[in-house]
């Protein structure tokens, strides 16, 4: 269901332009609306992977090969070389999957990006963040999604943020181990960008709304056509870009703006998350998924901007962890796009300080549309406060009907 949430739009864009064929790790269910063929293979096993593209390949002429999954961005890399079709090299994969190795290419290509250190223990880490100076961030250097990415302000505080980290890393491919790096203090965003035969353009920026500290839980986020900080960050994006050496493809690239200047924190070289790909089609025109796809493709993506709005999208969290008993949408609210839950009355919620992530925690979403980014915004606000969702508490067995902020 939550694949059907956050990434159906782009099955579904792509499959009105193209034939799609799959290959996923289990059998396939509301994707075959949208798909022609398909081979069950687990993506990150480089030889199951391999042999269902050559299986494919040998029924269908295949145009090209994409992925919008973090973990599967190698194995689909070199998928595409054996088949011969357009792609980044997956050596340029594998340094977009290993931050130690991003921030390396960021400071020989003069990117500003945060000051890192690559840690194996909890001493080693100790002493790195004597050395960088609190507060710092620990982070697996190889996973996504802020999973096991966690702020330190203090001496005391580093031990269990450690075990957290390491924990995460631990289930790394890539990379198994933990980075120590300087807190960005400042506003997060996002640059979404389409890169063609080594051209890269920036087709939007996303603001983000992250909280739950000391955790990076991404709660809300806004694409506005005409926002005005995409002169700020559209340098600083393709020269990240061009520092990992992506030639081909959709990235996502985070930074912080501390002091009004853009520093990176990484670029995902696949299209954003979080349905970030269908607000900046709401918000601009621009179909983000398609560009993908016509780039795997070997054809120029069209970038053309044919809106001029802005769209909102707001997580629901509950206040605290417990059983979900009830979730719903009490009254209509003037431009939502959509309502989504993805748990279910009797389900489990655990917030990331009791131990969860985005994946035990979040309830579902809202996404808003209006004029302006300020105008969307307050439109999502309004949908939230129209939301009924209900917690039994998991420590009091008592209910409540708060949301998280």
């Amino acid at each position: 269901m939550e694949a059907e949430a956050y990434r159906g739009f782009c099955l579904e864009n792509i499959a009105a332009h193209y034939d799609v064929v799959l290959i996923t790790s289990v059998e396939p269910t509301w994707e075959r609306a949208f798909i022609t063929d398909w081979e069950v293979a687990d993506p990150t096993d480089q030889a199951a992977l391999s042999a269902a593209g050559q299986a494919l390949a040998g029924r269908h002429r295949l145009a090209g090969i994409m992925t919008w999954t973090e973990w599967y961005l190698v194995p689909v890399a070199r998928l595409a070389r054996q088949l011969g079709l357009p792609a980044s090299p997956p050596e340029v994969m594998q340094g977009c999957r290993n931050k130690a190795t991003a921030r390396s290419l960021f400071a020989r290509h003069g990117v500003p990006s945060a000051t890192s250190a690559r840690v194996r223990t909890v001493e080693e880490a100790a002493q790195a963040a004597r050395r960088l100076g609190y507060p710092v961030v620990l982070k697996p250097a190889a996973h996504a999604a802020s999973v096991g990415v966690i702020r330190v302000n203090t001496p005391g505080e580093l031990p269990a943020a450690y075990a957290i980290a390491a924990q995460t890393a631990g289930r790394g491919v890539e990379s198994r181990e933990v980075l120590v790096e300087e807190y960005l203090d400042g506003d997060e965003v996002s640059v979404e960008c389409a890169t063609y035969q080594g051209h890269t353009t920036v087709v939007a920026v996303t603001r983000k709304t992250v909280g739950m500290e000391p955790y990076f839980e991404e709660l809300a986020h806004c694409v506005d056509a005409a926002d005005p900080l995409l002169a700020t960050v559209t340098p600083i994006a393709e020269a990240a870009i061009a520092a990992l050496g992506i030639t081909e493809g959709v990235s996502h690239v985070e930074m912080r703006l501390v002091d009004g200047r853009p520093r990176l924190i990484e670029v995902n070289a696949r299209l954003a998350g979080d349905l970030i790909g269908h607000l900046v089609h709401l918000a601009t025109g621009v179909d983000l998924a398609r560009a993908a796809a016509d780039i795997a493709s070997g054809r120029a993506p069209d970038l053309t901007s044919t809106r001029h709005q802005a769209a909102a999208i707001r997580f629901i969290y509950p206040a605290y962890s417990g059983t979900l008993t009830a979730r719903r949408l009490t009254e209509q609210t003037g431009g939502l796009e959509r309502v989504r839950f993805q748990r279910q009355a009797g389900d489990q919620l655990v917030l990331p300080q009791d131990g969860g992530d985005l994946f035990t925690a979040r309830i579902g979403l809202l996404i808003t549309t209006g004029p302006t980014a300020a105008v969307a915004k307050v439109r999502a606000q309004e949908a939230y406060r129209n939301l009924d969702i209900q917690v039994a508490a998991a420590r009091t067995d008592s209910a409540g009907e708060d949301l998280a902020a």
